[in-house]
């Protein structure tokens, strides 16, 4: 089976952009009129939403229910990750096997092609603007996790004897303040704040201190994402063909690794199948593609799954399943109005043609 796993890596909120640089190439004397690129063949990059979830429970999680009334408090100190959400883009990578030369007639009026820094074309006589991409950014680290803030804990709370007693205690407290922010709100407060901006003080302040009680008895839930991404290069259908595996305690694993699910990706073409061809045929062909070569790409379906769930579900163009076709030279021997060609340069395909 002809298919190769590119890469697999572990990114902090990483996000793929596009081609990073592009250089105006000039088809001069020095060069014979030529400027010389690479069609691209299709890398697909899945990139999956690894999600770390750090729970830690409040000492007083047992009495929650009893006098906050929430029924589910944390209740041990736990780790585990969930997979978040799956996206996959169409990235181009130079196919060493179809490196071609634009050839110009000498005398064009000023020829000239963009090319990315992979060598695809990007635009013929015609200018080219780099699309940006978005830039990587890395993911906010998470403060320590700490249910236990020792500044809520007043002197009656400390000295309340056992876990019970302090239990109560605190959600006298709580209750407390609710009833503090309550007064100061409605104005019916002994002592109100001078203005505006003393009162949003006061209240920020009451609620930072109810929340510190509160999670005395909740505890404390906190989550970071990462971003795991593997390539895979297809020539051919793949069916349950695993990316990789996940895990809930230890997040992605390799693709090998039975500790995890596997997340599988199936991808089926969508174009007729291909005719016999002969080889001579073929070769006569090839031998008739002259001036500017491109890619047709073929469509596919793709659908990744894991655990009998579709995490994503759509079509994709694939280099590999289409056709390479040709601009005849003569287009570009036009010295007054030369022709502009636009191109997607992650598939080699013609976004579009001005004369």
């Amino acid at each position: 089976m002809k298919y190769l796993i590119i890469t697999a890596s572990l990114l902090l909120g990483m996000t793929l952009g596009a081609q990073t640089k592009v250089t105006k190439k000039i088809a001069a004397k020095s060069t014979d009129f030529g400027i010389t690129y690479t069609l691209p063949k299709t890398s697909l990059v899945v990139t999956a939403e690894v999600i770390k979830i750090t729970a830690q429970a409040g000492p007083y999680f047992r009495y929650a229910e009893k006098y906050l009334g929430v029924k589910n408090p944390v209740a041990e100190d736990k780790t585990y990750y969930q997979l978040g959400k799956v996206t996959i883009e169409n990235k181009g990578i130079p196919d060493p096997e179809n490196t071609y030369i634009v050839e110009f007639k000498p005398g064009t009026v000023a020829p000239y092609a963009y090319l990315s820094e992979e060598g695809f074309l990007c635009s013929i006589n015609a200018e080219y603007e780099l699309k940006t991409g978005s830039a990587p950014s890395a993911a906010a680290s998470s403060p320590a996790l700490d249910a236990t803030n020792m500044s809520v804990f007043t002197e009656e709370l400390l000295m309340a004897g056992s876990t019970a007693k302090q239990a109560e205690v605190a959600a006298k407290q709580i209750y407390r303040i609710r009833e503090s922010r309550m007064n100061l709100l409605t104005g019916d407060a002994d002592n109100m704040p001078p203005d505006g901006d003393a009162l949003k003080l006061v209240i920020l302040q009451l609620e930072s201190q109810e929340k510190g009680l509160t999670n005395l008895f909740t505890g404390i839930t906190t989550s970071q994402s990462s971003f795991f991404d593997v390539s895979i290069t297809p020539y051919e259908n793949l069916e349950r063909e695993v990316l990789f595996r996940f895990s809930d305690l230890l997040g992605i694993v390799d693709a090998d690794d039975l500790g995890g699910m596997p997340v599988y990706i199936n991808l089926k073409s969508m174009e007729p199948p291909a005719a016999p061809v002969d080889p001579k045929e073929a070769e006569k062909k090839e031998k008739l593609m002259k001036g500017i070569i491109y890619n047709v790409p073929g469509k596919a379906q793709v659908e990744i799954v894991m655990n009998r769930k579709s995490l994503l579900k759509g079509e994709v163009q694939i280099v590999q399943f289409g056709r390479r076709e040709n601009l005849i030279p003569v287009l570009f021997e036009d010295k007054k109005v030369p022709v502009k060609v636009f191109f997607y340069p992650e598939t080699g395909a013609i976004k579009q043609i001005i004369q």
